[in-house]
């Protein structure tokens, strides 16, 4: 056969059609966001909302206190993952407190469940993209502490990120770069409001680590040594999450057991119960909060 008439080599055959389709990347995480923020305002008629408040283990029932409480499944929504822990309702609900449009998050996800950091941050990046000015987290945490009685919430100052992530890493398609200030992490007007409406509570700092396993007691030591006050497994990357897009956050921990060592033997079934048992008091003072937020601050005279 001559040169002319040989078989084209492996380099001169068709390789496969790339389509548009293909090569298209999928959706960032503030994106993603963008859409569910879009999609909430879609099905719940509301334009824009004033303040978010994420429930934490065993606290859904504030969402009960809404005026015109819509309410919507996670699942089926932009970018959201339903939360596969107890507790977590995996609902988000909009509605009027007072003079006050309100978002609520009833129930997260969290890195020990397999979930990406940005994936652990989506439901409180898409409560920023829905405008929200403030947020109000919420959650369930053991108590290093020796003073903080079991089902007393206690107002988080500071934390201790110990989680291993952070929402800020890249590459993504949301704010750069990711240096942000978090020396006031915590409004300290929103904490005031807090004082206020509760001046009996006490203020902590919150360690956050990854979980799933409860800490040792050697942990608790140390975490105590380091300044924490309480110790959960969330709350951390959304708080930082949250500052990158200029929302203030205020954020409270209901003490549902005492850290390991200070108490008995740890389970997520002692949390959820202490959680249910607590949840009357809870929502009197989150409705007293979220009624007492100014939601437009850069606008009082």
């Amino acid at each position: 056969m001559s040169a002319s008439q040989s078989s084209p080599s492996a380099r001169d055959q068709p390789g496969p059609q790339v389509t548009a389709q293909a090569t298209a990347q999928p959706a960032g995480p503030y994106a993603r966001a963008r859409q569910a923020a879009d999609e909430i305002r879609d099905r719940t008629g509301i334009d824009r909302f004033d303040v978010a408040v994420v429930l934490g283990s065993g606290l859904g029932s504030f969402a009960d206190s809404l005026a015109g409480a819509q309410r919507l499944s996670m699942n089926g929504l932009a970018g959201f993952a339903p939360p596969g822990v107890p507790g977590h309702a995996g609902a988000i609900v909009a509605g009027r407190l007072g003079p006050c449009t309100v978002l609520v998050l009833a129930g997260r996800v969290h890195l020990y469940e397999g979930h990406d950091v940005h994936q652990v941050c989506h439901a409180v990046r898409t409560a920023a993209a829905a405008g929200v000015g403030a947020a109000v987290l919420t959650n369930a945490a053991g108590g290093i502490d020796p003073g903080y009685a079991v089902g007393s919430l206690v107002r988080i100052g500071d934390h201790l990120n110990l989680s291993g992530a952070n929402p800020l890493t890249g590459p993504h398609d949301g704010p750069q770069p990711g240096f942000v200030d978090l020396s006031t992490a915590y409004d300290a007007d929103l904490r005031a409001v807090a004082a206020q409406v509760a001046p009996e509570m006490a203020e902590g700092v919150y360690a956050g680590l990854a979980g799933p396993s409860f800490e040792t007691p050697a942990e608790i030591r140390m975490l105590r040594a380091m300044g924490a006050t309480l110790v959960g497994m969330s709350t951390t990357c959304e708080t930082i999450a949250l500052r990158q897009l200029g929302v203030r956050v205020a954020a409270f921990s209901l003490v549902t057991n005492r850290a390991a060592g200070l108490g008995e033997p740890l389970s997520h079934q002692e949390v959820t119960a202490v959680g249910q048992a607590a949840a009357t008091d809870v929502v009197e003072f989150l409705t007293a909060l979220v009624g007492a937020i100014d939601a437009n601050p850069e606008a009082t005279p």
